[in-house]
């Protein structure tokens, strides 16, 4: 057949339909001269289609075919063309056998071909795809989806500047929503898009020069699209099938593959790209409400926290933070799953990896804490009363609490000792002390919303202190923690007051003895509780030296409160026990032997009114500790005076032990009276069978009196005129007037050694002083209260005065002293140059 002239358009045409004809009757009886007139690499390609699309693709004719790519690589990008061309063609007639053909030698052709050329021919490839995406048949779809992830798998030797993925991501990620009618094809549309996401994934994540995988763009559709299929896979797992089905569940199933991909895509994220890869998950778990249920919200960020670099976990961390910041406002519930989510991925999250801003973590906690308390006392989410859109539920706000202070001390427990430290320092500014830190202000200020903030704030640090060890306590618990800590231990709340002692017992234990204290009972031998005792290092002796007073001060006003309950004692137990295992030395077990003495003296005093329950839970801590401590010392005479005592207790006073006092229905009498005798420890007799042994008696034969300092009687305020008649009462001790009365007296050793004695009369002396002083100014009149601190106020201004006339006075000068109209001599302020001085001093 001549070829068409160029100037004749309807011979043109005519040969084009010829062309047309040959195309698609190959081997169909045609003349096989008219195929000479086509181009090698149609003939070659139109080879491989055989006449029944059954047949499959024939193999000798595709090897000719890729032995022709590979030999003539510029033809590639045709054979991509034409192949694409026929694609379209059968796929618009249905013909859906050659479009399998087709599919397959384009896969072939990739797996073999890998030169410069390719791209033009991966244009092609994309293209065909891409057709077979936008096909509404499912096995059309699934069928591009398996030639686009063999293509994923390949890696190209030449980067592509302009291909975009825009459309494949975006098409995948609707095949993984697919909600055809029949459930097993369902799943197989929405394996299809998963394996489509995860092949566009590896393509693109290491190639900087192509579109960024991680834009938010991208990262909207392929993240929401697999926790779709993850929340998805969750429903159904819970119907659980057959043993013997189980395998062939999860092949189909495509929960797996989702966490898969998923894992997968994280495990890539560098450093900048973190957030937008997890900013996609919490707006998922907004939108579908998902943080009430918890558990689906942990399980998405415990794959998470596993799959990202470990150095990266911080950034998950924060961004948890600052979306609980953003839901202050929302309900309790979702508060609540996400505190739990962070509580899981502290958890999981290796130590140190909280990043370097540990305390921007506990701030953000602890604020939330506040405002859940704020939250549930006012009933409002703006402080107000009145009655808003949302209904908060006090239980519900409570939970949250209990979500928050555990998700604490979780991330305390991944911190070293030095920053968990600070974060107890920092927890303890935060809390309202009295005396000490002002109250706080919060949306409802008072009492109520105070004591609850002072409540969860001391729950904080039980969990940041529990497992607390340290080699030098004095550095780990320096005076600005435990000063403020134990004027809390002097509260008349009880519940502060044992939230303290459980601080206080996880600080100073470091062996693990706490709970072989735990039950207050008489031990004929205390190998059985296998203590570990080590000696004390040189830094817990200035530890002791420096605040064991205040420790033995707060254990004894700790059991002079009325309301302290069986809790109270069996952990004041507990800490006199740690003290003497974990922090004594010779002068320490003297201290503590005086302060069990003093336990003893204070039950069978009457001033203090205490309650029948109270006095003797104090007399079998005396007697169980004493018991302890004696056996610690191993002084044979003082053990047999203790198990003597306690023998004649076990027969006639019974309740004056422990084992019949923390029981939970103690049979104590109506009243403790002529308690005496046999039954008491003396402490004459204690005083004389360890001098004999070695310790200083001077100390053992001193009463112990608890020193009373102005922060026990701040702690102690209730109403205003009792913070009043305490200001007096502290200006009085030091006023002019009782320095009128009392003329100077020469302190000489008698009078030292009168002192010492008499020191019991002179407490009394002073406690009756001090009511007087507060009843004067609780009932006198007004005028009378007025005119007092008036002339208080006149007397101490002219004290003033004469401090600033002795300590304003000018320098003395060599020049003389001149004297002044009151016939007192008065220093003369002489300029330099005018001075005088000696020859030998002048250069």
């Amino acid at each position: 057949m001549p070829l068409p002239a160029p100037d004749v358009p309807a011979s043109q045409r005519l040969a084009l339909d010829c062309r047309t004809l040959l195309d698609h009757r190959i081997g169909k009886g045609v003349c096989g001269c008219c195929g000479a007139l086509r181009p090698r690499y149609k003939r070659l390609v139109d080879n491989i289609f055989p006449e029944d699309p059954e047949d499959g693709l024939v193999k000798a004719n595709m090897e000719k075919l890729t032995f022709y790519a590979l030999s003539a690589p510029e033809k590639l990008d045709r054979i991509g063309a034409y192949l694409s061309e026929r694609l379209s063609r059968d796929v618009a007639r249905h013909r859906y056998g050659y479009v399998c053909i087709a599919m397959e030698a384009l896969d072939q052709l990739l797996m073999a071909c890998h030169c410069q050329s390719i791209n033009l021919f991966v244009e092609s490839f994309l293209k065909m795809v891409r057709k077979l995406l936008e096909s509404d048949k499912p096995s059309l779809q699934i069928l591009g989806t398996n030639s686009f992830v063999k293509f994923a798998n390949i890696e190209e030797d030449t980067p592509s500047y302009h291909r975009s993925y825009d459309f494949f991501v975006s098409r995948f990620s609707e095949m993984c929503h697919s909600s055809f009618e029949d459930p097993d094809i369902r799943t197989k549309i929405r394996m299809a898009g998963i394996k489509g996401l995860q092949g566009v994934v590896r393509k693109t994540v290491n190639d900087e020069l192509q579109a960024n995988i991680w834009d938010p763009q991208h990262m909207d559709k392929i993240v929401p699209s697999l926790l779709f299929n993850l929340q998805s896979g969750q429903r159904t797992e819970s119907r659980s099938p057959s043993p013997l089905q189980a395998s062939e569940k999860e092949k189909e199933s495509p929960v797996e593959l989702t966490e898969r991909c998923f894992r997968e895509l994280l495990g890539r994220a560098a450093y900048g790209n973190i957030k937008n890869a997890v900013t996609p998950v919490l707006m998922h778990l907004d939108n579908h409400s998902l943080w009430e249920g918890k558990t689906f919200a942990v399980r998405c960020f415990k794959i998470i926290m596993y799959s990202i670099q470990s150095q990266h976990s911080h950034l998950v961390i924060q961004q948890l933070l600052g979306h609980l910041d953003a839901n202050s406002k929302n309900s309790a519930t979702v508060r609540a799953g996400i505190v739990e989510v962070l509580l899981e991925a502290a958890a999981i999250a290796a130590s140190g990896s909280v990043g370097p801003t540990v305390l921007e973590v506990f701030n953000t906690l602890l604020r939330q804490l506040r405002l859940s308390v704020d939250y549930e006392l006012t009933g409002s989410y703006d402080g107000s009363t009145n009655i808003g859109t949302k209904i908060i539920k006090a239980h519900e706000e409570r939970q949250l609490q209990e979500a928050v202070i555990r998700t604490i001390g979780s991330f305390a427990n991944t911190l070293p000792t030095y920053q968990r430290s600070e974060v107890m320092l920092f927890i303890m500014g935060k809390i309202p002390v009295p005396g000490i830190h002002p109250a706080l202000t919060s949306i409802g200020s008072g009492p109520e919303v105070t004591r609850m903030i002072q409540v969860m704030l001391l729950k904080s640090l039980v969990q940041v202190t529990a497992g607390f060890q340290t080699t030098n306590m004095l550095t780990a618990l320096p005076s600005s923690f435990l000063e403020p800590l134990l004027s809390f231990s002097l509260t008349e709340d009880p519940e502060l007051r044992l939230l303290v002692l459980q601080i206080l017992l996880s600080l100073i234990d470091r062996h693990d003895n706490t709970a072989k204290f735990s039950d207050i009972s008489i031990i004929s031998d205390i190998s059985v509780l296998k203590l570990k005792v080590d000696k004390c290092s040189r830094q817990d002796n200035l530890f002791m030296k420096k605040h064991g007073q205040q420790l033995y001060r707060h254990i004894y006003l700790g059991c002079k409160e009325p309301s302290s309950g069986g809790q109270h004692y069996e952990s004041l137990f507990a800490l006199l026990g740690l003290l003497s295992v974990e922090l004594a030395n010779e002068e320490v077990v003297v201290d503590l032997i005086r302060l069990a003495l003093a336990l003893q003296d204070l039950a069978l005093s009457t001033d203090e009114a205490l309650p029948v329950y109270n006095r003797c839970a104090v007399h079998a801590i005396a007697a169980a500790y004493l018991n302890l401590i004696c056996q610690l010392t191993t002084v044979p005479a003082f053990c047999q005076h203790i198990h003597e005592v306690i023998e004649v207790r076990q027969k006639e006073r019974s309740y004056l032990l422990p084992e019949d006092v923390f029981i939970n229905n103690p049979k104590l009498p109506s009243s403790l009276e002529k308690v005496e005798g046999d039954v008491l420890f003396l402490q004459s007799k204690i005083t004389e069978v360890l001098g004999g042994s070695g310790y200083n008696t001077d100390r053992l034969a001193t009463p112990y009196v608890p020193q009373y300092t102005d922060e026990d009687r701040l702690s102690k305020r209730k109403s205003i005129g009792e913070t009043i008649s305490l200001q007096v009462e502290v200006e009085s001790r030091n006023s002019p007037e009782k320095e009128e009365r009392t003329p100077a007296e020469e302190i000489t050793f008698e009078t030292l050694k009168n002192a010492i004695v008499d020191s019991v009369g002179m407490e009394e002396q002073e406690r009756e002083r001090r009511r007087q002083v507060v009843e004067k100014f609780q009932k006198a009149p007004f005028e009378e209260i007025a005119a007092h601190c008036g002339a208080r106020a006149t007397l101490l201004q002219s004290k003033l005065n004469q401090i600033f006339e002795i300590t304003i006075r000018p320098p003395p000068s060599p020049s003389g002293t001149i004297s002044s109209g009151y016939g007192q001599s008065q220093s003369r302020s002489v300029p330099l140059y005018e001075m005088k001085f000696p020859d030998l001093c002048v250069y």
